[in-house]
């Protein structure tokens, strides 16, 4: 879709800078945010529910604008809809760091995913808009080696920010360092970056988008609010009717498919055996990493006590192991052994779960950090051997003129597999604690709630096992449909590693 680059723009290196920085700038944000989680209750006074819709709101604005962001990109022009995205995101950073109440903050949280939306799928577009062929297998190195630096410092960034309380500003700094940067990346931005469309741009399915919104809203706010409301009839009845939402959405996109060709969900796509039930990992995997990273925090400096700086430095070793299995499984071991690959990497994340069980009712509040590094390791391992090949596995058998819907799909259903799985947290882990615990007996709970979570997530690793049999033996590394030729329009295919 993206017109033949001729001469190379003398300032792509320059550009690239500026959209690899706001890549960053969205995958730092995600992990700062889930190790300052016990600050903002604390001193904001914010509920569980509240908690979990810090990070889902942003998990499901996220995912409900992808695809649209991508195709706002192609008509009215990529450069456009990422400076308007950047300009948003730093909007939305400040009222973030800003809010004077929890509501303000959850508001704001959705409006800063939304305009995440606008910006990110513009960075990979850009990309192909702006280098050469030969140029982008060196581009899209350092794009890997931006996630994982993301993974990485995320959690530390965090940690530090919180724990300075710079100005007495709480945990308010990691919202608000996104301003500087993001100012920075809308000025250099608006200089050095091309404009480029795509010449036969896909029309909108706002529709779509209203639609598959409206169910999930249906889906998870019952699931978060039950707890705390009762789990009154109308909570039962709004996700019973959610079912209908999503059954008119499957219909409406038949029809919009029929009409221009231009629905949001390809629905065609779902015939390809690989790609159902590739999307259905994606979905499953979001799940069982929505609901580790929340419960992981909440366990270690509530239930443990721990400061955040201490918890930040615990998961060092998490982001190291996945980013090395990641590089290793795609360019070593799925050449050579397939869809096994997969597959070890879901038993090795089950099996550290199991073991990250053991131990914290071994060790109970006495836990240190040295004892949570094997577990934490194993499951890294097995997380990076899943998350840097599975784009490719799913792509494989899907057809060239399909690979931009169906890229954008892998994101957007991974992104609203971790909003449900933010939103169960209620049930397994806030659903396992009283609500009128003394502190001598808060710790305890918490860490009993962790370890129910835990049995949980390696339920649903199991299932994610299960369907990687029906992933392709050998995924293709040579598929045009891959995450480097895909349509850019549809953002970047891999994003997984933002939820470390």
């Amino acid at each position: 879709m993206t017109s033949p680059v001729t001469t190379p723009d003398r300032r792509r290196w320059l550009a690239l800078a500026i959209v690899m920085t706001a890549a960053f700038m969205d995958l730092v944000d995600v992990t700062i945010v889930n190790v300052a989680i016990p600050s903002i209750q604390r001193d904001a006074g914010a509920t569980f529910s509240q908690i979990q819709w810090i990070t889902a709101g942003y998990a499901l604005a996220f995912a409900a604008g992808l695809i649209t962001g991508g195709r706002l990109g192609d008509i009215y022009g990529r450069k456009r809809l990422f400076l308007i995205g950047i300009a948003g995101f730093t909007l939305a950073s400040a009222l973030c760091g800003f809010a004077a109440n929890p509501e303000m903050l959850v508001a704001s949280r959705i409006l800063q995913g939304g305009m995440a939306a606008m910006m990110v799928p513009q960075v990979l577009s850009i990309v192909h808009a702006t280098f050469p062929a030969e140029e982008r297998g060196k581009v899209f190195g350092l794009f890997g080696m931006i996630v994982g630096l993301g993974a990485v410092s995320g959690p530390l960034l965090g940690a530090l920010l919180t724990e300075w309380n710079l100005f007495g500003l709480e945990w308010r700094p990691i919202f608000l360092i996104n301003l500087p940067v993001g100012i920075a990346g809308l000025l250099l931005g608006r200089k050095f970056i091309s404009e480029s469309k795509a010449p036969r741009a896909l029309k909108l399915d706002l529709v779509g988008v209203v639609l598959v919104t409206l169910g999930l809203l249906m889906l998870l706010y019952p699931l978060t609010r039950g707890r705390e409301l009762g789990w009154p009839v109308w909570g039962y009845v709004v996700m019973a009717a959610s079912v209908l939402v999503f059954g008119a959405l499957v219909a409406y996109e038949k029809y919009k498919a029929r009409r221009d060709g231009s629905p949001l969900i390809e629905l065609s796509l779902f015939k390809v055996k690989s790609f159902a039930a590739g999307i259905a990992v994606q979905v499953v995997f979001g799940v069982a990493l929505g609901v580790f990273f929340l419960v992981w925090t909440m366990y270690m400096q509530v239930g443990l006590g721990w400061t955040a700086l201490h918890a930040g430095l615990t998961g060092v070793p998490f982001s190291i192991a996945v980013s090395a299995a990641a590089g290793i499984s795609v360019q070593k071991l799925v050449p050579k052994f397939g869809r096994k690959v997969l597959q070890t990497g879901a038993l090795a994340m089950m099996t550290g779960v199991l073991l990250y069980i053991w131990e914290a009712g071994r060790y109970g509040a006495g836990i240190t950090s040295w004892q949570m590094a094997l577990p934490l390791v194993v499951m890294g391992v097995g997380m990076g051997l899943i998350v840097a090949p599975l784009t490719d596995a799913v792509l494989s058998d899907v057809p060239r003129e399909h690979s931009g819907s169906a890229s954008g799909l892998i994101n957007t259903t991974q992104q609203m597999g971790t909003a449900l799985g933010l939103g169960l947290v209620a049930v397994v882990f806030f659903g396992t604690i009283g609500d009128h615990l003394v502190p001598a007996e808060a710790g305890q709970a918490f860490i009993d709630a962790f370890r129910n979570s835990l049995w949980y997530v390696a339920g649903v690793l199991a299932v994610i096992f299960v369907l990687m049999f029906a992933l392709p033996g050998r995924p293709a590394q040579h598929v045009e449909g891959g995450a480097q030729d895909a349509d850019p329009a549809a953002g970047p295919v891999e994003k997984a590693p933002e939820l470390v």
